[in-house]
């Protein structure tokens, strides 16, 4: 990743999504550009003009936790947008993330058994792991059942992003498409920030920026955002319509890797939907089974 063009991009949008009157200032006439002036946003930063037009073209290398701060508080940005201001800066200052290099083994943590079996424990919900460029590299059998329209024939890693911007099938199975959409490419913006060396996701950035004009602008929108908890609404091919809340957690064990566990309320008609969905699983593993013996 252009570390300046990214700093500089960042900030100019965070700039350009505020109003003088959110900041409590006049809104005066004349204005030409959307948004706040550099001059607003250096007074309120409490920081020269000129040096916040330096920071804004990408000179951020250097710069203070407490001009940082600054900066963040004038542009009202929240949690994960400070976060990856800080990102930005760490990767311009040649600092890993967390002031450490995350680990890079030459051994996929899908060949670890025992993450297996932690998947395997969560036996009333999906669980399924995924590393910093989307690819889902882990699932419990409800999670293979319920992302089968993802995984699809087996033939490459499915991959969130690939399948959400990529593949027809994404349509039907998000109803709320255009927010998981904006959902997906806002996690990838944060998870760039947070390891810009990350080449795998480099390539998945530029192999999407070419084939999906959606992803192209939402990329261009420099949107951050973690993925945490909430709900999301899907449409299974198999049980129909389901909501599900979700948990996001990380594996520490390997940095850049996450599980994703989706529960429904108990007692829910989506919980009485999932429970369908784990029989139809078990009822497949069977049959494939039996004609594995037969053959």
């Amino acid at each position: 990743m252009d570390n300046p063009a990214e700093v500089r991009e960042f900030l100019m949008s965070r700039r350009a999504k505020l109003t003088p009157e959110q900041v409590g200032l006049p809104a005066g006439t004349g204005r030409r550009v959307a948004g706040l002036r550099r001059s607003e946003v250096a007074m309120l930063a409490d920081v020269s003009v000129e040096y916040y037009s330096k920071l804004e073209r990408g000179g951020i290398a250097g710069v203070s936790t407490a001009v940082l701060d600054a900066v963040a508080r004038a542009l009202q940005l929240d949690d994960t947008e400070r976060a990856h201001l800080f990102d930005l800066a760490r990767a311009a200052d040649g600092i890993p993330v967390s002031g450490r290099p995350r680990r890079r083994s030459s051994k996929s943590p899908a060949s670890r058994p025992s993450l297996h079996w932690a998947l395997e424990a969560f036996t009333g919900g999906v669980a399924v792991v995924r590393n910093a460029q989307s690819d889902v590299i882990a699932f419990n059998a409800l999670g293979r059942a319920f992302y089968s329209p993802m995984i699809g024939d087996g033939g490459r890693t499915p991959n969130f992003a690939r399948f959400q911007f990529l593949d027809p099938a994404s349509h039907d199975f998000y109803p709320d498409w255009d927010l998981f959409a904006d959902m997906c490419v806002a996690v990838m913006r944060a998870e760039a920030g947070r390891d810009p060396h990350n080449r795998a996701l480099q390539d998945l950035v530029g192999e999407l920026s070419t084939q999906s004009d959606t992803f192209r602008q939402l990329w261009g929108a420099h949107n951050v955002r973690t993925h945490g908890a909430g709900t999301k609404r899907f449409r299974h091919p198999v049980v129909g319509d389901i909501t599900l809340a979700y948990e996001e957690f990380a594996i520490t064990a390997e940095p850049g890797h996450v599980m994703l566990v989706y529960t429904a309320e108990p007692g829910s008609p989506s919980a009485e939907r999932l429970q369908l969905l784990g029989s139809w699983a078990a009822d497949r593993t069977t049959t494939r089974q039996a004609i594995t013996r037969e053959s």
